[in-house]
């Protein structure tokens, strides 16, 4: 048997992996950027975590956190949008991004754990196995999808593959709807992954 599909399946791979990472290298913040977003996180963290708010506790974590930003720059925000300047960033995630994306998860929490309760009452559950596709690329961005899915009660994210360019979400689903793909994706990820495309590529 010739090898030539084989062959030619690995340039197609490794085009595409190329092409995508072109994409993300030229879709990526500035350093100095990435360093201000995850030093701010990082501070933040500092101070729920210490429950200390007083000037020498602050400027003792505005130092260490700074110089942990400058190593952990690209771990926490390699993944976000190039789009406005910082400030926008930050004022548009603060006040705009995480409470959407905190109601939008408390209705969901809400509906499933309101399914999941009809279904063991009633005790009418077809559990399955569905794969689902996700137009998201960044790591960051499917982890985030990935673990809000589990999150929601009914569903439990088992795998992600990246394929070709594609990336599918393998989840285990309590009461399986329809066997459709791209409505199976609707009901799953609901308007999270829409959230998700505004800020991660």
């Amino acid at each position: 048997m010739s090898r030539v599909p084989f062959y030619l399946k690995e340039r197609l791979e490794a085009m595409n992996e190329r092409v995508l990472r072109s994409r993300f290298e030229a879709s990526k913040l500035p350093p100095w950027e990435r360093v201000v977003l995850t030093w701010l996180l990082l501070l933040a963290f500092w101070a729920v975590i210490t429950a200390n708010t007083e000037p020498s506790n602050l400027v003792l974590g505005s130092v260490v956190t700074l110089v942990i930003a400058l190593f952990m720059r690209d771990l926490i925000t390699e993944d976000i949008r190039r789009s406005g300047n910082i400030v926008e960033k930050i004022l548009y995630f603060t006040l705009i991004y995480l409470p959407q994306y905190l109601v939008i998860m408390a209705f969901r929490l809400l509906e499933s754990n309101v399914k999941v309760a009809k279904n063991v009452i009633l005790m009418d559950i077809r559990p399955g196995i569905v794969k689902i596709k996700t137009d998201l690329n960044s790591d960051t961005g499917v982890t985030i999808l990935a673990n809000s899915i589990t999150l929601t009660p009914g569903t439990l994210t088992l795998d992600v593959k990246k394929k070709l360019g594609e990336t599918y979400l393998y989840v285990h689903w309590i009461d399986v709807e329809t066997l459709d793909r791209e409505k199976a994706g609707e009901k799953i990820k609901g308007d999270i992954e829409e959230w998700l495309k505004k800020v991660f590529w």
